[in-house]
């Protein structure tokens, strides 16, 4: 069987229904193979209920179900990243729910997208002044540019990242963004 589950041969039931049955059925040859029939069909469901909470971890869950755990959570995955990255997204998008919409947030985010941190400038900044009406930190129009160096970029990799930076920059910051070759240091 590839790719969901279902019945698995040889499964036993970790309640067996013969075993519960009234005394006058325990010796039922019948009865005993009729629910034995029974036990086949849910012995699946069973091993499913003893081990749901392996289901909610993104560590221990089966990889089709991270991925649909990664709905339930809102995590920033497309379906295309490898099984690793996708586990490390669903685990920490509660985290980034929390951040969302700051530098930290956005870098975290593409940093488990594509597995680089990027380089990101933005106009704002922070700063005070004890002089009453000092200058302002930053740039007076705001703007954030992201720049991410992959090794081998594609352009598929230029639309994700900007669909990544829409869904976790700040609501009222345009922006732009840019996929580069990283440099190769020379290997010695």
């Amino acid at each position: 069987m590839s790719g969901g589950r279902g019945s698995v041969d040889g499964l036993g039931s970790s309640a067996p229904i013969g075993a519960m049955l009234p005394a006058v059925f325990a010796d039922d040859d019948l009865a005993q193979r009729f629910v034995a029939g029974l036990d086949d069909v849910l012995a699946p469901i069973l091993n499913v209920l003893d081990c749901l909470d392996t289901y909610f971890d993104p560590a221990l869950t089966p990889a089709d179900f991270a991925a649909w755990l990664g709905t339930w959570v809102g995590a920033e995955t497309d379906g295309t990243e490898p099984e690793a990255r996708l586990r490390a997204a669903v685990a920490a998008a509660a985290g980034l729910h929390r951040v969302r919409g700051t530098r930290r947030g956005l870098e975290e985010a593409i940093r488990l997208v594509f597995g680089v941190t990027p380089d990101i400038t933005e106009s704002g900044g922070a700063n005070w002044n004890a002089r009453p009406l000092g200058p302002f930190p930053g740039t007076p129009r705001p703007h954030l540019h992201v720049t991410l160096r992959l090794p081998a970029p594609v352009p598929a990799d230029t639309h994700r990242l900007d669909t990544l930076v829409a869904a976790a920059r700040p609501a009222h910051m345009p922006y732009t963004v840019e996929v580069t070759t990283a440099e190769r240091t020379p290997q010695r």
